[in-house]
């Protein structure tokens, strides 16, 4: 899994978020999970692959936010029993 962080300038509320995780689905249906947080000002995506970052751009983008960066690194699942794998 990778996990993708996108800063996003110009979410102010929840709305914002919706409407950001909405372009980020429509341009990326195989991604796994995708959330926002404005107070950060970033979107979170995990996917099975890494994504197309000019896309990714594009596709925020056009929502009218700006993006301003981002980062992608693998990405292991966490548990409460996570401990025990080794």
């Amino acid at each position: 899994m990778i996990e993708t962080t996108v800063y996003v300038d110009g979410m102010m509320c929840g709305m914002c978020e919706s409407h950001v995780n909405d372009a980020v689905r429509k341009a990326f249906p195989e991604a796994k999970k995708v959330s926002s947080s404005h107070t950060k000002g970033q979107t979170v995506i995990q996917s099975e692959q890494e994504l197309d970052e000019q896309k990714l751009r594009d596709a925020i983008n056009a929502t009218g936010y700006e993006v301003k960066g981002v980062k992608s690194a693998p990405y292991e699942k966490k548990g409460f029993f996570s401990f025990l794998k080794k």
